[in-house]
């Protein structure tokens, strides 16, 4: 069977067809680190799940669900280069 692809098709690989695979690495070392954190710091396993769950479970709701199919490492140079040059957002002219 042939498919035929538009040329203007934009083609991305992804992690089960959901995330893409640079969201799917950035979200590893997140819960890698927080994980490291959290074993160095807390003695409890109860606690160690609650706060393992509070920091890592909203970055995985954000990828699942995206800012309407965007890359999380775009999301997140966006948030950057805006909380470094909001000033440019902030004034008025009049």
């Amino acid at each position: 069977m042939k498919f035929v692809f538009p040329q203007n098709y934009d083609f991305k690989n992804k992690l089960f067809g959901i995330v893409d695979y640079s969201t799917v690495f950035v979200n590893l070392l997140w819960y890698a680190f927080v994980l490291l954190l959290v074993n160095f710091i807390f003695e409890s396993l109860t606690l160690k799940i609650f706060v393992f769950v509070v920091f890592c479970f909203p970055l995985l709701l954000f990828s699942f669900a995206g800012f309407n199919g965007e890359n999380i490492l775009y999301v997140f140079s966006y948030l950057i280069r805006f909380l470094l040059k909001s000033k440019l957002f902030l004034y008025k002219k009049y």
